[in-house]
């Protein structure tokens, strides 16, 4: 009679389980269907869990479009990175406007000389508006250096000239304009392009030296452990800014754009793969002794197969952690140096560079657009440390 009971089915993962959620997707007939909890890969688990952070899939948005301004600079900058308005210096924000008769517009600028301070200004003039386009034709240029284009995001419809007058063109500056005219917005979206891309290079470089250091350190242990580790704490001895610029001033002058950008990343790199290091170590002497790596060196798996196919794996989300967390302090470190003149200079573009603007104390109290670029860089940090900070919480999908 026992056998012919019903018998109760093992408890499926539902909304009211922490880190787990209804169902999933059943991919024959559309439907969803519950899950045991034990059914779910690792990675599943820390996704279902990671979306309930919404802090961290705030910031993961906020980084896809701050790495798509990055990716797509040539059509979303209304302007090149160095074209000149020379009848625009220091103009300041032009402020949008709507109505249903001329859409979304802007007014044009006209500058005039203080007649107290003798300082030269801007007033905007709502007897000429500027319509905002979408997807018009403007100058041409090239996507990634490659594709020729000639479509922007948006831009302004030329201004109507009385024939005769002496009038400047028509201009439209979203974050204003900087002492030779050159529209701050879209430098600072060509910026993104380098300044991410330092960080994510760098933490490349930082991923290779410090999963090959500290796997080594934590796997052979012995001597070998202790010259590591003594290196690291040598490294970490040193005040890293003051090293950043004792190293980057020692790079030649006349390198190429190309060849001090590299360097900067590389230099970048080198002082900061100690703490991927020690948590590769630490993780490592926690694991190599586990029965599943004592069973693959007792099969005669090579030395390389038991760390890299069985020991690294087991904390890879540890490692995302560390990597993610590591992304900020390499773009400040190229702020930093680029800010003094010792990193990345000009005709390069980046978020560094264009805050050498802001040296002058007077520039920033009357031009104070000029400090745009905090902006953008004080939002990539927060984002990437509330994605690592989420990453983190569910790397643990059973706590």
């Amino acid at each position: 009679m026992l056998d012919s009971m019903p018998r109760e089915s093992p408890p499926l993962a539902t909304s009211d389980a922490p880190g787990v959620e209804t169902a999933l997707p059943d991919g024959v007939h559309g439907t969803s269907r519950a899950v045991p909890v034990g059914a779910l890969s690792q990675w599943q688990l820390i996704g279902l869990r990671f979306r309930r952070h919404r802090l961290a899939v705030a910031s993961l948005f906020a980084l896809f479009i701050l790495y798509a301004l990055a990716v797509f600079s040539e059509p979303i900058a209304p302007y090149a990175p160095y074209a000149r308005h020379l009848d625009y210096p220091y103009a300041p924000p032009q402020s949008l406007h709507f109505n249903l008769k001329q859409g979304l517009h802007t007014y044009a600028l006209e500058r005039y000389v203080d007649p107290v301070t003798f300082r030269k200004q801007y007033v905007e003039l709502p007897s000429e508006p500027l319509k905002i386009r979408f997807f018009a034709v403007g100058e041409a240029y090239q996507l990634w250096g490659v594709i020729p284009l000639q479509r922007r995001l948006f831009s302004v419809e030329p201004r109507e000239i009385a024939q005769g007058a002496t009038r400047a063109p028509s201009t439209f500056f979203l974050l204003g304009a900087d002492r030779y005219g050159r529209d701050v917005f879209s430098r600072t979206v060509y910026g993104a392009r380098i300044s991410l891309s330092v960080g994510m290079i760098g933490v490349l470089f930082t991923f290779v030296l410090g999963l090959c250091l500290g796997g080594l350190s934590g796997y052979v242990g012995g001597r070998t452990d202790s010259v590591i580790q003594r290196g690291i704490e040598v490294v970490n001895a040193f005040p890293q800014l003051p090293l950043w610029i004792a190293l980057s001033a020692l790079l030649p002058g006349d390198w190429s754009a190309l060849a001090v950008y590299f360097s900067i990343t590389l230099l970048l790199s080198l002082l900061n793969w100690t703490g991927l290091a020690r948590v590769v170590r630490g993780k490592i002497l926690s694991l190599r002794e586990e029965e599943y790596a004592v069973a693959a060196r007792l099969m005669g798996a090579s030395h390389a197969r038991v760390l890299f196919r069985h020991l690294l794996p087991g904390f890879t989300s540890h490692i995302i952690v560390a990597l993610t967390l590591s992304v900020p302090g390499v773009i400040l470190g190229e702020t930093a140096l680029s800010f003094l003149g010792l990193g990345l200079r000009p005709p390069i573009v980046s978020w560094g560079v264009m805050l050498q603007d802001c040296m002058d104390v007077k520039a920033v109290r009357y031009y104070p657009w000029l400090l745009s670029p905090v902006l953008f860089i004080v939002g990539t940090v927060l984002s990437f440390n509330f994605l690592g900070d989420g990453v983190r919480d569910a790397a643990d999908p059973y706590g």
